[in-house]
């Protein structure tokens, strides 16, 4: 799971938090909610930290960095 900058289409969901708007397909969006999104700066680097209900697998767990 990722982020990146796009336009609504007709099977996503917006939702806005501390002045963004974010926008995620819906079919995705209920198999993973809640999602948490923080902003992260620390000795290992600096970016967005995603994670959520998904289960990743044998991949990144259950959060991932972008």
């Amino acid at each position: 799971m990722g982020m990146a900058l796009d336009e609504p289409g007709d099977r996503d969901e917006l939702f806005d938090d501390r002045d963004l708007t974010y926008i995620i397909e819906k079919d995705l969006y209920e198999k993973i909610k809640p999602i948490k999104v923080d902003y992260v700066d620390s000795y290992m680097g600096a970016g967005f930290d995603i994670s959520s209900n998904l289960n990743m697998g044998a991949m990144c767990g259950s959060s991932c960095s972008c």
